[in-house]
């Protein structure tokens, strides 16, 4: 009888009904609908009702979600559109050349939520980088040239390096013939004029290594009108290839390219879109959010190997990060780069600690060394800095500020305690963070069970609490040992520790008092499993009918029944075989 009524509280829960939804998933803001959803199956429809379910969307940090403000995005040409690589879409993922692998480790990593909360998107960039390190092989490319001549090779002579496509932990074989020619280039960030503490690459006089090749020593600077090298005369030690030269220090290891064999490309480096973590907070217009500096194209060039390879070939450019083809502008004669994910950074983080200008003292790094993703070029746009644009830095903008603390961080928790890198990332993303994990690991903690409830449960009532979360490491210790050993489920432990940071009360003490700690015998959970399949007649009909998607409604059910008492596993095979 009504004439105007809520058009999608009606349509949703009905079209469910009648398209056999079970399970109808949602974001938290639709919390308050499920009244109404509730009420509408089962005021109209008989038979199989679904069930609305909701959970926190995923917010990533330095972007935007909602595709009302991606569509604004993409018509105001502030993106080159959906499939634009530092769009937040599946399409631009792919055209990136992020794999399906990377992204699903990023979702199982991230996990399902109840409460609302932002991810770092370097938690995706660690998947990526997990996904990529044992499949792309490593070549050689230089990203913004400075010309060296060897002068002690003849003009015209090629001199073929065998370089292995795997470094040594990768269990993998494989190798490519590498041209060193008279003239080749490198990073203009390998070279200083007037190199300041701490770094280790080429200055005048000085000598390092070639990757792949020879000694080489800068015997002679060319500079222009401002200063600015153009050109650096080396002599290479060519009878020493394997070994250093009796007498020379090197200094380090550096990439580069031949010159006039290596082939011209554009790499183009993605950044996050948005200069700010929340480009929305205290009501700010994400559009003044928007950084010019998240592309930043530079013209290089890259060993000849590659065109022998499958264009889907994702490769890591040593001491650069990692790249493929781009599918759309980079398949024909003319060779475009996406940067997948850059490499850690590892002389920022060495040269913050010295107090060192990270931005006019840039240095990559190899393999054998700490990966770095330092490249020198012109900013964004052709844009320079007023400063002193040609030693302009602009891969920490293309790739977000790198935090070298972090890092250093989550080497010392890697160490001291046998974490995973992933979980010593996770938890280095705030010295809080840290700190209370190393006074949780003083009460004796599990290792891998007390890194799961930090990074987990404590990073989240922290983010929402602060200084009023009512938990402490000796609370959070007790029940990571409760988790270990069986004790109870995971479940229960996220139940008690959050009421635990509301309420100041000891998490195991909590476990106690609500029974969670005796886990239900296998007899109990069949009981509840027979019970629900005795309310739902309808369900057990359909499933049996060809539905199988129906037995997670059934384990559903029987967990919440159990209050976070059961074993999930064993849940599913009581559930299996009830249900026949």
């Amino acid at each position: 009888t009504w004439k105007v009524y809520p058009l999608y509280d009606m349509a949703h829960p009905l079209s469910d009904a009648i398209e056999g939804i079970t399970h109808s998933l949602c974001t938290l803001e639709f919390v308050n609908n499920r009244e109404l959803y509730d009420w509408l199956v089962g005021s109209l429809i008989d038979g199989q009702r679904p069930h609305q379910y909701e959970f926190a969307r995923l917010v990533l940090d330095h972007t935007v979600m909602s595709k009302r403000k991606l569509l604004h995005l993409v018509r105001e040409g502030l993106v080159s559109g959906w499939d634009d690589p530092r769009m937040p879409t599946l399409s631009a993922m792919r055209r990136r050349g992020i794999t399906a692998a990377a992204v699903k480790d990023f979702a199982n990593r991230v996990g399902v939520a109840k409460a609302n909360s932002r991810t770092d998107p370097a938690l995706l960039d660690h998947s990526i980088r997990d996904a990529l390190n044992d499949a792309a092989p490593r070549v050689l490319a230089v990203l913004d040239p400075l010309a060296v001549e060897l002068t002690n090779l003849a003009e015209g002579q090629v001199v073929q390096l065998e370089a292995p496509y795997w470094p040594h932990d990768v269990p993998k074989e494989g190798s490519r013939q590498v041209p060193l020619t008279r003239e080749v280039v490198i990073e203009r960030a390998d070279f200083e004029m007037e190199p300041p503490r701490g770094y280790k690459r080429l200055a005048p006089g000085r000598a390092v290594r070639l990757r792949h090749g020879p000694v080489v020593r800068v015997d002679e600077v060319e500079t222009d009108d401002a200063g600015n090298p153009t050109r650096l005369s080396c002599h290479a030690f060519l009878d020493d290839m394997g070994s250093a030269p009796e007498g020379v220090k090197v200094w380090s290891t550096v990439h580069w390219v031949s010159r006039p064999l290596g082939v011209p490309m554009t790499a183009r480096l993605y950044g996050p879109l948005f200069d700010a973590p929340d480009p929305e907070a205290d009501g700010a217009n994400f559009l003044d959010h928007v950084d010019p500096g998240s592309l930043v194209e530079n013209r290089g060039l890259v060993e000849p190997s590659v065109l022998g390879d499958d264009p889907d070939t994702r490769y890591q450019f040593e001491r650069l990060g990692y790249f493929w083809r781009d599918p759309v502008d980079g398949r024909g004669d003319d060779l475009v780069f996406n940067r997948i994910v850059p490499l850690k950074d590892g002389y920022g983080r060495r040269a913050v600690a010295a107090g060192a200008d990270v931005r006019s003292t840039p240095e990559l790094s190899v393999d054998d060394e700490r990966p770095g993703d330092r490249v020198r070029g012109a900013g964004s746009g052709g844009r320079q800095g007023a400063s002193d644009p040609s030693r302009e830095v602009v891969a920490a903008a293309a790739s977000g500020a790198p935090d070298p603390a972090r890092y250093e961080r989550a080497e010392r928790l890697a160490t001291a305690h046998g974490l995973t890198p992933s979980d010593a990332d996770a938890l280095a993303s705030s010295e809080e963070l840290v700190a209370f994990f190393e006074r949780v690991m003083a009460h004796d903690a599990p290792t891998q069970a007390a890194a799961n409830l930090v990074v987990n449960e404590v990073a989240r009532e922290l983010r929402e609490r602060g200084d009023r979360m009512g938990l402490t490491p000796a609370g959070v210790a007790g029940t990571a040992r409760l988790l270990s050993d069986g004790t109870i489920t995971a479940t229960a432990a996220k139940e008690v520790l959050a009421e635990a940071a509301a309420s100041g009360a000891d998490p195991v003490k909590l476990v106690s008092a609500r029974g969670l700690d005796a886990a239900l015998p296998e007899a109990e959970v069949r009981r509840l499993a027979l019970e629900a399949l005795e309310r739902h007649p309808d369900e057990v009909t359909s499933y049996r009918a060809g539905k199988l998607g129906l037995r997670g409604f059934f384990i559903g059910q029987v967990m919440r029944s159990a209050g976070g008492r059961a074993d999930p596993q064993v849940v599913q095979r009581v559930v299996a075989e009830v249900l026949g």
